[in-house]
C-alpha cells in the first residue's frame, strides 16, 4: 500500500510464515521467540468504526499534542506525516505519566494509521509506536488488548521498512523474546478475532471512503495477503509442540499458553470451517494472497491437522495436488512446503484425482518451462515430490523418460548459471534415486534389474549423453529452435561441461551402486562411436571426436578416485583399441587430438597397448592389458609405429601427430625417445634437412612441452622440465651452419625456432649458449653489411663507429654479398628471436653493438620518409631497404621498459654512447633532408631510446655531453672548452655559410631535445658531487636566434625563463651566460655601415623588438637581459653588477673602447630603470662604484661636446655617445608610465639634457635642415621626445616651435609618400585594360606599393614623439601637474589639430589604396594590404593617434579625402581597413571607432545618394511627405552581410573572417540606430529596413558563440560556478551593449581574434538587438522549432540580459517627459510593472504594462485595471492598441507609451482611426490614415491597405468594396 504500481505484491525478501515463527521460537525452549521480526509486504485497510473507549475525547491532553492528533485526521498524507514527526519528537521529550493521556487517543488514531495508503504515513506511525511504549512502559497494558491485534498484523506490512518499523516497536515495548510470547499469548483471543474480522472483508465493504478502484483493490490484496500470514504464523507460534526435555518450565508451562492453544484450536477450527478450506483464496488472482494461503494451509496441516476431514481432504487434493499450474514464482516456495506436507499428512489424498490428468500433465508443463522462474526453489523439491508421488499411480519407465525429457527441456529458460547447475543437480539427484528406489515401483529382482536397465538405456543414454552430444555438434539448426532456446544458446557453452560433469557423477554413482550396469552404457556408446566412424562422414566424425574429448577432459578433471579403474578398463581402452587402426589410416587432426588425451589421462605406458591391440603386428609387444608396458618394448615400438607415423610428410593433421608424439615421451624413456626423434628428423634417408617446417613446428610444441613439466610442484626433479635436457648436437651444428651459409626466410624461420624468443614467455633455446653467441655474430655481421651500404652518408658512417666499438669481434663485410637479403634474414631472425637476445647479457660488446645496430636502421626507417625516393639511383633497391628497415621498426616497437629492464647495464650503456656518436652524424651530415623535419625526428628519437636504456642521471648526462662535443662543424659561435668566442670574420664565406647551416641545424635539433627532455638536462650537470653548467651552450643558442623551426624568442629564452624560476639558485649559469655574451659582444665589433644601420634602427625603448640588430653576440646579449628583468629574475643588484662590468670596459686606459661604446646603450636601454631603483635606495655608491648620476653627467658633457646633429658627417663616433644618452632616459608613449623615470632625474641631468636639446637649434634655419644621412634625423626625434618627456615644463617658446616643425615635417614627409602612393595605385587600377593578365597586374601594383623611402622610418619616430607629447598634455589635463606648463593650450590645440590631420590622411590613404585595389581584385587587395606589415610599428602608431582624433580632426581629414576626387572615397578606405585581409590589429580597432562615432558615423550606414536620415520627430511631421522606405540603401559594404546572409554562413569556422566582418557590420549598425534620435524619420526608417530585408540568422549565428550549456547550468546550480570564466565575458558585454547602448568597448577588445573574444561580441551585438530591435528578436524567438535551444536562449535572456533590459526601459519611462497632465505613468520595479493612466474630462482608464521576465523574448501583457467612462468596446479598443504598440515597438518601451497617448490624443481631437488595424496611428510605421476612399470616403493606413491588397488578392475598398 502506498508502493508504486507494478511493484511486487511480496518482497523477495519476504520469508515464510513457517520461518518467522521459527525465529521466534527460543531454542530448546517452550516459550515461543520474539514477533514482529520482518520485512513482510502486504496492504490494510481503514476502519469503519471504532470502539467508545478509543474515541474518548481529549481529556487531559497536553494542548500540543491535542493540535497534532487532530492533524492526523487530514487526508493530505504531507500533512500526517509532518504531524507524526512532531508528535515523535514531542513524545520522546515528555516523561511517562506525561504520555499516560495519550494512550487512549493514540490508541485509536494507530488502528487508522496502519491502514493508511501512504507506506510513509504507516512508517512514520510505527516510530510513534515505539517512542509511546518505550515512554509509558508498563501503563501499556490496559490497552494491550485493544491494540495488539492491528500491532500483530502490522507485522506483516507489504514494505519492508514499514513492518521493519513495527517490529522495533513492538521489540520496544518487550524487550525479551518470552515477555513477547506472553504477550501474545494473553492477546490471543483478541488477535484472532482481528484477523478473522478482516479476512471476512470483501472490496466493496473494505473502506467506507470513496477511493479509486485500483487503490481499493491494492488495499484489499495487502489485507487479505498480510492478514493470512499473521493467522499462519501465529498458529506455528502458538500450537507449536515444544521440546520436553528442553526446559524445566514444561512441566509448569503456565495457564495462560493453554488457554491460548484451545483458543489457536477453536479460531482454526472456525475459520477453516467458515472460509470452506480457503479454496477462494486459493483461486485469488493476486499471487500474494495465493502464496499466503499456500502458507496457511501448510501450518494447518502441521498444527491442526484434525480440522482436515475426508470431504475437506478430497476437496482440496485437486486444488493442492494440482498446483502445477501456478506460474508466478513468488507463490512456489510456499506451494511446494503445501504440497509436500499436504502429500506426507494426507496420502489417501491422491486416491481422489486423475493423477496424470490433475497431476502430471500440468507437472511437465512445470518443468518444461523452467518451473516458471523459480529454479532454485523447484529443482532442489523434485526428490522430494518423488518420494510422495504413490508408485501405483505411474508407469515406471514412462514416468522417468517423462520426467527427465521434461526437466531437461526447460533449461531453455535457465539462462543463469546457478539455475542451469541447480537443473542438472536435480537430474544427477533423481536419476541416482531412480535406480536405488527401482524396487519401490517392481517386485522381483529381474523386473528390478530390467528397470535399471531401461532407465541407463532410455534416460542416461538417450535423453542426457544424447543431449551432451547434440549440444557440442550444435546438430539443431537455429531455425529450428524455440525462440526460447534461441535466447538461451549463448549459455550452451557453460551448460555444455556441466551437463557432462552430471554424467561423469551419475557414472561414478551408478559404479558404486552396481558396476555391471555400467557394461550397457559404455557398449551402447562404443557402438555408436564406431557406428560414426564407418559413416565416413568426416564432419560429423570431428564432432564426435571433440565430444569424446570434451568428456575425457571433464572425466579426468572430475573423477571420482584414482583407484577407480572402469575409466580405462571399461570405457577407453577397449574403445580406443578399436578406433586407433582407423585414426592412423584417416590422421583425423581431431582423432589425434583423442589420442594425445587419452595419453595425458592414463599415460604413455599404460595407453600404448590399447593403441596397438587393434595391430596384428604387435600383438607379440603387447603387455597385460592395464599393466604398464616393459620400457624396451614401448620404445621399440615408439620407434617403429610412432615416429615414422607421426614425423613423416606435412600436412594438416602434422601439429595434431607431434603433440601425440611428444605426449608419448615417458619420464624413463625421455633421453632415449627424444634422440630417437631428432635422429630421424636429420636422417637423410627421409626427405634429408631440405623441409624444415616439421621440426620447426616439433620445436615449438617441445617449448610448450618443457614449460608444462617444469609447471609442477617438483621443478628440478622430473626430466624435462630444463631447456638442457632437449639440447641435441645435431640441432646446434645445423643451426651454426645455415647461419653462414644461408639466407632464406625458410632458414631464418628454423633458426628461431631454435633459438625461442618470438614472444616474452618462450624464451627457451635448443642450443648451448656457445653456439648461441656463435649464431648471433653472424647475424650482426648481416646487419652491419646493410648499414654500410646505406645510401645516407651518416648512416653509413656509422657503420665504423659499430665495428670499432666490436673491438674483439672479427667481421666480414663483404661488398660481394647481398646486403638487403643478408639483412632481411638477420632482421627476420631477430624479430622472431627477440626475447632470446636476453641470454647474450653476459657478452655486453656483442648484445650492444646488435642492439645499436637494430636502433641505427630503425633510425634510416624513420629518415627514409623524408627522403626522396629520385635521389636513389636504383628506385626498387629503395623499396627493398625500406622493406628491411620496416622489419626493424617492428623489433624497436618491441622493446619494451620490461625488455630493456631484463638487458645488463653496461650493455645498455655502452649502446646509449654508440647512439649519441650516431644521432650526432645523421643532423650533421644530411644536408639534402628539410632540416626542420630532420631536427624535430631526431629529437623525438633519441628521448625514446633514453628513456627505454634508463641509464642514471650522471650517465644520461654523460650521453647529453657526448651530444654537445665540440666538432669542425659545431659550436658556431662559442667554443666550449675556452668558453670564448670563435672568430668568424676571418672565415671563407664558403666555410662560414657551410658552418653555419649546420650549426643551426645543430642548435635546432639541441633545442627541441630540450624541449623534450627538459632544459635542466643540458644546462646543470653533476659531476663530481659539483654543479657543473653548460653556460656557452645557453650563449651559442641566444648567438644563433633562428633556427629551422624556432628562435630565441619564441621557444629557447620562454624556457630558459621557467627554469631560471623553477631553479632560482641557478644564478651563477645566468651570469656565466651574461659574461660569455658580453665578452664575445665586445670582440666581434662589426663594420661601421652595419653597425650604423644596426644602431640607427635600434629604439631604445624596452618594449621594442631587436630583431634589426645583426651582431648576434649583442643580440644575444640585449634579448637575454631584458627577458630576465622583464620577468623579474633580475632585479637591482643584478643591474648594478652589469652596469659595473659594462662600465668597466668602457674605457681602456684614457681611450674609449668603440666597440664597449657601440654596444653599451643596448645595455643601458634595458638596465637603466632598476639601476634608477638602486639609485634611489642611497646604495649606489657602496664599495667605491661611482654613483650613477656621475656617470650620466660625464656622458651628457661628451654629447655637449659634439657640434648639432645636423652638422655630424659620418664617420664620427658622436652619434654613438647620443645613443648613449638617449638610452638612459626612457620615455614612454603614456604619460603615467613616464612620469616614475623623470622622478630620479636629477636636477643637473635635466639642465645637461636641456642644454643638449637647445644646441640642437642653434644652427641657423636648423628645423629646415634635411640632412642625407636618416641616423641624424631618427636620433633628432629620440633627443626631441627625451627632452619633452623629461625637460618640458622648462621648455620656452621657441623649444616648442623647434619641435613642432621638426615633428610637422616628418610626418608631413610621409604623408606625401602615402599620397602619391594611393594616387598611383588609383590610377594604375583604372588605367588596367581586361586584356593584361592579372599577374602582371598585381606585379605592377606590387612594385607601387612597396615603400623604400626613408620617410616612414623618420616618421615613426616623429609619430612616437608626437604620441608621447599627446599623452603628456593629456596627463597635464587629468592630473593637474605643473609639467609642461610652458606649453598653453592655444599654441598645442591647432598644432595638435593639424598633425592629427596628416595622421588622418596618412591613415585614410592606406585604406583607399586598398580599396581602390579591391574594386581589382581580392587578391590586388591582400597585396596592398601585405605591404603595411613591413611597417608594423608606424601604422601600429598612426591607429592610435587616429583613436585620440579629434571630431574636428576627422571631419576635416573626411573632406580632404572627398576633395581629393579618387574613385573610392573616405567610408570605403576605413571599411577597406577594417576588413582587410592581411589585418593589423590596431588598424581595424581605429577604423571601427571612427565608423562608429561621430562625425563619421551617420555618413557610415547610408549609402550616398540617398534621402539623409531627418531628426525632425514624427510626431511634428506630415507622415504623407515621409519618403518610402524603399528609396533607403546601405553601404555596399555592409549590405550584403545584413541582406543575403545565407545558411552557409552558419557553417563557417566561428573565427573565419566572413563572420567576424559579419558581426562588425551587424554591431555598426545596430550602434548607429541607437544613436539616433528616438521617434524620428531617420531611426524609423533604418528599423524598417531591417524589419523588411535583414536575415534573422544572424541571430542564429550569435548563438552559435554563447555557450548555451553553460548558461543553463548556472541557472540551474548557481552555487556551482559552472564555467564562470567563460559566463562573465559573454554576459558582462551584453549587458554592458544593454546599458550604454554600445558595442565600442567590446570591439576594441577584439583584436587578435579569438573564439572567446567572438563570443563576447555576439554576447554585445545581442544585447544591441534586444534593446534596438526587440521586436524583431522577438519574431524570431516565437519561430524557433527547437524546443532545447528556445529553452536555452530563454535562460540566458532571463538570467542575464532581461533584469539590465527592463532597468533601462523603467529608467528611460522616468526620463521621458509626456507634458501631459491627464496623462501619467507609474512604475512598479518588484512587479516588473508600468502603470499608465490617461484622463480626458470625465472619463479615464489605468493600464497595466506587465514586463515578462525574459522580456522581450515574450510578449508585454496589458491589462485595463480600472476604466471610467468608457465603453467596453472602447476599452477593448484601446487595450489592443496599447498591446499592438508595445508589442511591435522596435525600441524603448517608452517610445511605444508615447506614440500610443498620441494615439488617443488623435481620437479625441476627432480624427477617425483607421478600419483595418482600428489604430489612428500604425503600430509599425506610426502614419496616420491618409489612403481615403473615393466612394465611402474612410482613411486607411497605406500599410493596411497595401496588406489588404495582398491578401484579399483584389484592389477594392475593405468596407464598401468599391474599385480602388
Amino acid at each position: 500500500m502506498g508502493r508504486p504500481k507494478g511493484d511486487a505484491a511480496r518482497s523477495k525478501a519476504r520469508p515464510s510464515s513457517s520461518s518467522l515463527a521459527a525465529s521466534l521460537l527460543p531454542s530448546g525452549s517452550a516459550a515461543a521467540a520474539a514477533v514482529g521480526f520482518g520485512g513482510y509486504v502486504g496492504s490494510s485497510r481503514f476502519e469503519s468504526s471504532v470502539s467508545n473507549e478509543d474515541s474518548a475525547p481529549l481529556l487531559d491532553l497536553d494542548s500540543e499534542m491535542a493540535q497534532h492528533l487532530q492533524r492526523l485526521s487530514r487526508k493530505d498524507p504531507t500533512t500526517k506525516i509532518k504531524a507524526l514527526a512532531s508528535l515523535s519528537e514531542l513524545v520522546k521529550q515528555k516523561k511517562g505519566k506525561e504520555i499516560l493521556p495519550l494512550i487512549p487517543q493514540w490508541t485509536f488514531e494507530y488502528k487508522k494509521l496502519i491502514l493508511d495508503y501512504n507506506r510513509d504515513v504507516r512508517r512514520a506511525t510505527h516510530e510513534v509506536m515505539s517512542n509511546v511504549v518505550t515512554g509509558v512502559g508498563r501503563d501499556l497494558a490496559p490497552h494491550l488488548k485493544s491494540i495488539m491485534g492491528p500491532w500483530w498484523f502490522s507485522q506483516f506490512d507489504s514494505v519492508s521498512e514499514v513492518s521493519q518499523a513495527a517490529k522495533s516497536s513492538l521489540q520496544a515495548a518487550f524487550p525479551a523474546q518470552e515477555k513477547r510470547l506472553d504477550a501474545l499469548n494473553l492477546c490471543s483471543a483478541e488477535i484472532f478475532a482481528y484477523l478473522e474480522e478482516n479476512l471476512r472483508l470483501t472490496p466493496q465493504n473494505l473502506s467506507d471512503k470513496a477511493l479509486a478502484s485500483d487503490e481499493l483493490e491494492e488495499m484489499y490484496q495487502q489485507m487479505m495477503s498480510s492478514s493470512l500470514v499473521a493467522l499462519a504464523t501465529l498458529l506455528d507460534i502458538l500450537l507449536h509442540e515444544p521440546d520436553k526435555a528442553g526446559s524445566a518450565s514444561f512441566n509448569a508451562e503456565s495457564k495462560l499458553s493453554t488457554k491460548a492453544r484451545r483458543v489457536a484450536t477453536s479460531s482454526a477450527e472456525k475459520l477453516f470451517s467458515f472460509h470452506k478450506c480457503f479454496l477462494n483464496f486459493l483461486k485469488s488472482e493476486s499471487a500474494s494472497i495465493r502464496s499466503a494461503t499456500y502458507s496457511l494451509l501448510s501450518s494447518f496441516t502441521k498444527n491442526v491437522p484434525e480440522v482436515f476431514s475426508e470431504s475437506d481432504i478430497k476437496c482440496l487434493a485437486p486444488a493442492l495436488l494440482g498446483v502445477f499450474r501456478e506460474k508466478n514464482p513468488i507463490c512456489h516456495s510456499s506451494m511446494w512446503e503445501a504440497v509436500l506436507l499436504f502429500s506426507r499428512k494426507f496420502p489417501q489424498s491422491w486416491v481422489y484425482l486423475n493423477v496424470h490428468k490433475s497431476v502430471l500433465n500440468h507437472f511437465w508443463q512445470f518443468l518444461r518451462n523452467g518451473c516458471f522462474g523459480s529454479p532454485l526453489v523447484s529443482y532442489p523439491a523434485l526428490i522430494l515430490f518423488l518420494e510422495v508421488i504413490p508408485t501405483q499411480s505411474v508407469e515406471a519407465d514412462t514416468f522417468f523418460v517423462n520426467f527427465f525429457n521434461n526437466l531437461l527441456a526447460g533449461r531453455s529458460m535457465c539462462d543463469s548459471r546457478a539455475d542451469q547447475l541447480s537443473l542438472l543437480r536435480a537430474a544427477t539427484e533423481c536419476f541416482l534415486w531412480g535406480l536405488r528406489n527401482a524396487s519401490r515401483y517392481c517386485d522381483k529382482p529381474n523386473s528390478i534389474q530390467d528397470l535399471q536397465v531401461a532407465l541407463i538405456d532410455k534416460v542416461l543414454v538417450k535423453i542426457l549423453w544424447a543431449n551432451f552430444f547434440e549440444l557440442s555438434k550444435g546438430s539443431t539448426s537455429p531455425i529450428e529452435r524455440k525462440p526460447t532456446e534461441t535466447l538461451s544458446m549463448s549459455s550452451s557453452v557453460s551448460f555444455l561441461p556441466e551437463l557432462g560433469r552430471c554424467i561423469v557423477e551419475i557414472l561414478s554413482g551408478v559404479n558404486l551402486l552396481e558396476q555391471k550396469l555400467l557394461s550397457f552404457f559404455f557398449k551402447y556408446v562404443q557402438e555408436s562411436f564406431l557406428n560414426t566412424l564407418q559413416q565416413g562422414n568426416l564432419e560429423i566424425v570431428a564432432g564426435s571426436m571433440k565430444k569424446m574429448i570434451d568428456f575425457l577432459l571433464l572425466l579426468e578433471r572430475d573423477s571420482v578416485s584414482e583407484a577407480e579403474s572402469w575409466p580405462l578398463d571399461q570405457f577407453i581402452g577397449p574403445l580406443l583399441s578399436k578406433v586407433f587402426p582407423w585414426i592412423k589410416s584417416s590422421e583425423l587432426v581431431d582423432g589425434m587430438k583423442l589420442l594425445s588425451v587419452s595419453v595425458s589421462m592414463f599415460g604413455p605406458r599404460k595407453i600404448v597397448p590399447a593403441f596397438t591391440a587393434g595391430i596384428e603386428t604387435s600383438t607379440l609387444l603387447s603387455d597385460e592389458e592395464g599393466s604398464d608396458m616393459s620400457s624396451e618394448k614401448f620404445i621399440k615400438v615408439f620407434r617403429e609405429v610412432f615416429i615414422p607415423w607421426c614425423m613423416d610428410g606435412h600436412d594438416a593433421s602434422t601439429a595434431a601427430k607431434q603433440d601425440l608424439l611428444l605426449s608419448l615421451i615417458d619420464d624413463e624413456c625421455f633421453t632415449q625417445q627424444w634422440s630417437d626423434v631428432i635422429s630421424y628428423v636429420f636422417d637423410q634417408q627421409h626427405q634429408g634437412f631440405n623441409n624444415h617446417t616439421s621440426m620447426e613446428m616439433l620445436l615449438e610444441k617441445a617449448r610448450g612441452e618443457i614449460t608444462k613439466r617444469s609447471s609442477g610442484l617438483e621443478l628440478n626433479k622430473r626430466i624435462g622440465s630444463r631447456p638442457d635436457d632437449w639440447h641435441h648436437s645435431l640441432i646446434e651444428s645445423t643451426a651454426i651452419s645455415l647461419v653462414r651459409s644461408s639466407s632464406t626466410t625458410s632458414t631464418a624461420q628454423f633458426l628461431c625456432s631454435v633459438l625461442g624468443g618470438s614472444t616474452e614467455d618462450s624464451s627457451i633455446s635448443f642450443v648451448s649458449r656457445s653456439s648461441l653467441v656463435l649464431i648471433y655474430r653472424g647475424i650482426l655481421e648481416k646487419l652491419l653489411s646493410f648499414i654500410k651500404q646505406s645510401p645516407l652518408c651518416s648512416v653509413n658512417d656509422t657503420c665504423s663507429s659499430l665495428i670499432a666499438e666490436a673491438v674483439d669481434i672479427e667481421f666480414n663485410l663483404s661488398s660481394s654479398v647481398d646486403a638487403i637479403k643478408v639483412a632481411k634474414f638477420a632482421a627476420e631472425v631477430i624479430d622472431g628471436t627477440f626475447f632470446s637476445l636476453k641470454a647474450l647479457n653476459q657478452d655486453a660488446t656483442l648484445l650492444s653493438t646488435i642492439l645499436s645496430s637494430i636502433f641505427i636502421i630503425d633510425l634510416e626507417n624513420r629518415l627514409s620518409s623524408l627522403v626522396d625516393n629520385t635521389l636513389y639511383e636504383f628506385k626498387e633497391k629503395s623499396k627493398d631497404r625500406n622493406l628491411v628497415c620496416g622489419l626493424v621498426h617492428a623489433v624497436c616497437s618491441k622493446m619494451n621498459n620490461q625488455f630493456w629492464n631484463s638487458i645488463n647495464y653496461d650493455v645498455r650503456k655502452s649502446t646509449a654512447k654508440i647512439l649519441a656518436q650516431s644521432i650526432r652524424s645523421v643532423v650533421q651530415l644530411e644536408d639534402d633532408l628539410q632540416p626542420c623535419q630532420l631536427t624535430l625526428l631526431c629529437a623525438s628519437w633519441m628521448p625514446e631510446v633514453l628513456e627505454y636504456l634508463s641509464l642514471d642521471q650522471t650517465d644520461e648526462e654523460n650521453i647529453c655531453g657526448l651530444l654537445l662535443l665540440e666538432s669542425d662543424l659545431w659550436p658556431m659561435w662559442i667554443s666550449p672548452s675556452s668558453l670564448s668566442s670563435i672568430n668568424t670574420h676571418d672565415m671563407p664565406t664558403q666555410l662560414y655559410e657551410l658552418k653555419s647551416s649546420k650549426s643551426r641545424r645543430f642548435v635546432s635539433f639541441i633545442e627541441s631535445l630540450l624541449m623534450k627532455m627538459g632544459i635542466h638536462r643540458f644546462l646543470v650537470g653533476h659531476k663530481d658531487n659539483g654543479l657543473s653548467s653548460q653556460a656557452w651552450l645557453s650563449a651559442e643558442i641566444l648567438c644563433t636566434w633562428e633556427w629551422p623551426g624556432g628562435s630565441v624568442q619564441t621557444s629557447f629564452l620562454p624556457e630558459l625563463v621557467s627554469f631560471c624560476k623553477s631553479e632560482p639558485a641557478r644564478a651563477d649559469l645566468l651570469n656565466s651566460i651574461f659574461e660569455i655574451l658580453l665578452n664575445g659582444a665586445l670582440v666581434h665589433g662589426e663594420d661601421e655601415e652595419d653597425e650604423r644601420e644596426s644602431s640607427g634602427n635600434m629604439w631604445v625603448e624596452l618594449n621594442n623588438p631587436i630583431e634589426d640588430v645583426q651582431e648576434p653576440f649583442l643580440r644575444a646579449l640585449v634579448s637575454l637581459i631584458f627577458t630576465l628583468f622583464k620577468e623579474n629574475i633580475w632585479r637591482e643588484e643584478e643591474a648594478m653588477a652589469a652596469f659595473k662590468m659594462v662600465t668597466d670596459k668602457l674605457f681602456i686606459g684614457e681611450e674609449t673602447s668603440k666597440n664597449c661604446l657601440r654596444i653599451i646603450p643596448f645595455i643601458m636601454s634595458v638596465i637603466i630603470s632598476p639601476l634608477r631603483t638602486k639609485t634611489k635606495s642611497g646604495v649606489s655608491g657602496e664599495d667605491n662604484v661611482l654613483p650613477l648620476e656621475v656617470f650620466l653627467r660625464g656622458w651628457l658633457e661628451r654629447s655637449l661636446s659634439f657640434p648639432p646633429l645636423v652638422l655630424w658627417q659620418s664617420g664620427e663616433d658622436m652619434q654613438d655617445w647620443f645613443q648613449l644618452v638617449v638610452s638612459c632616459y626612457p620615455v614612454s608613449e603614456m604619460a603615467g608610465e613616464a612620469k616614475a623615470p623623470q622622478m630620479h632625474v636629477s636636477n643637473e641631468e635635466r639642465t645637461l639634457l636641456l642644454d643638449l636639446f637647445r644646441k640642437q637649434r642653434q644652427v641657423p634655419a636648423a628645423s629646415s635642415v634635411v640632412s642625407q644621412l636618416p641616423a641624424v634625423q631618427i636620433l633628432l626625434a629620440r633627443l626631441i621626445s627625451v627632452a619633452v618627456s623629461y625637460c618640458g615644463k622648462d621648455f620656452n617658446e621657441a623649444d616648442w616651435d623647434f619641435v613642432f616643425s621638426n615633428l610637422k615635417r616628418l610626418i608631413q614627409s610621409a604623408v606625401v609618400v602615402m599620397e602619391e602612393t594611393a594616387e598611383n595605385v588609383n590610377e594604375f587600377i583604372s588605367g588596367v585594360s581586361s586584356t593584361e593578365k592579372e599577374i602582371d597586374t598585381l606585379e605592377g601594383l606590387g612594385h607601387i606599393v612597396s615603400i623604400s623611402d626613408p620617410s616612414l622610418d623618420n616618421a615613426k619616430n616623429a609619430l612616437s614623439a608626437f604620441s608621447l607629447l599627446n599623452a603628456s598634455v593629456k596627463h597635464k589635463s587629468v592630473e593637474g601637474e605643473d609639467n609642461l606648463n610652458s606649453l598653453s593650450d592655444e599654441i598645442w590645440d591647432p598644432v595638435k589639430d593639424r598633425m592629427l590631420e596628416g595622421v588622418l590622411r596618412l591613415f585614410f590613404c592606406t585604406g583607399l589604396a586598398e580599396a581602390i585595389a579591391a574594386s581589382y581584385s581580392s587578391e590586388a587587395a591582400s597585396l596592398v594590404a601585405s605591404y603595411r606589415v613591413d611597417h608594423l610599428q608606424f601604422w601600429e602608431l598612426v591607429a592610435q593617434l587616429v583613436v585620440d582624433s579629434s571630431p574636428r580632426a576627422r571631419d576635416r581629414a573626411v573632406r580632404a579625402v572627398e576633395f581629393w576626387g579618387l574613385s573610392k572615397g573616405a567610408i570605403s578606405s576605413l571599411y577597406a581597413i577594417m576588413f582587410s585581409s592581411a589585418p593589423i590589429p590596431s588598424l581595424q580597432r581605429a577604423a571601427y571607432t571612427v565608423l562608429s562615432t561621430e562625425p563619421i558615423s551617420r555618413l557610415a550606414i547610408v549609402a550616398d545618394g540617398n534621402v539623409s536620415p531627418s531628426d525632425e520627430s514624427l510626431t511634428d511631421q506630415d507622415s504623407s511627405n515621409v519618403p518610402s522606405e524603399e528609396k533607403l540603401r546601405l553601404r555596399d559594404e555592409i549590405s550584403c552581410m545584413v541582406e543575403k546572409l545565407s545558411y552557409e554562413f552558419l557553417d563557417t569556422d566561428l573565427i573565419a573572417p566572413e563572420r567576424v566582418q559579419t558581426f562588425l557590420a551587424w554591431s555598426l549598425l545596430l550602434s548607429h540606430v541607437n544613436s539616433l534620435p528616438s521617434l524620428t524619420q531617420g531611426r524609423e526608417r533604418l528599423v524598417q529596413y531591417i524589419e523588411r530585408t535583414a536575415n534573422p540568422l544572424i541571430l542564429d549565428s550569435l548563438f552559435q558563440h554563447i555557450p548555451l550549456e553553460l548558461y543553463m547550468a548556472q541557472s540551474l546550480k548557481k552555487k556551482d560556478g559552472i564555467g564562470l570564466s567563460d559566463l562573465s565575458g559573454v554576459a558582462s558585454a551584453a549587458v554592458l551593449a544593454i546599458t550604454t547602448g554600445s558595442s565600442l568597448s567590446t570591439v576594441e577588445s577584439l583584436w587578435p581574434i579569438e573564439t572567446g573574444k567572438m563570443a563576447s561580441l555576439a554576447g554585445a551585438i545581442y544585447g544591441l538587438m534586444i534593446r534596438v530591435l526587440p521586436a524583431y528578436v522577438r519574431e524570431w524567438f516565437s519561430e524557433m522549432r527547437d524546443r532545447s535551444a528556445s529553452s536555452s536562449i530563454e535562460a540566458f535572456t532571463r538570467s542575464w540580459c532581461s533584469p539590465s533590459l527592463i532597468m533601462n526601459e523603467f529608467s528611460q519611462i522616468k526620463k521621458a517627459d509626456f507634458n501631459d497632465e491627464s496623462f501619467s505613468v507609474s512604475i512598479s520595479k518588484s512587479a516588473n510593472e508600468v502603470v499608465a493612466t490617461y484622463t480626458k474630462d470625465e472619463t479615464g482608464m489605468d493600464l497595466v504594462i506587465r514586463l515578462p521576465v525574459s522580456y522581450p523574448l515574450r510578449p508585454v501583457d496589458v491589462n485595463c485595471t480600472k476604466s471610467i467612462g468608457i465603453s467596453d468596446a472602447k476599452q477593448r479598443k484601446w487595450l489592443m492598441s496599447m498591446l499592438m504598440f508595445v508589442r511591435n515597438q522596435n525600441g524603448a518601451l517608452a517610445e511605444a507609451i508615447r506614440i500610443w497617448k498620441r494615439n488617443s490624443d488623435k481620437e479625441f481631437e476627432g480624427v477617425e482611426d483607421c478600419p483595418i488595424c482600428y489604430s489612428v496611428i500604425h503600430t509599425v510605421n506610426h502614419s496616420l490614415p491618409r489612403r481615403a476612399c473615393v466612394t465611402c470616403k474612410y482613411k486607411f493606413h497605406k500599410a493596411c491597405l497595401d496588406k489588404w491588397f495582398l491578401t484579399s488578392h483584389k484592389k477594392v475598398c475593405p468596407l464598401c468594396q468599391s474599385p480602388c
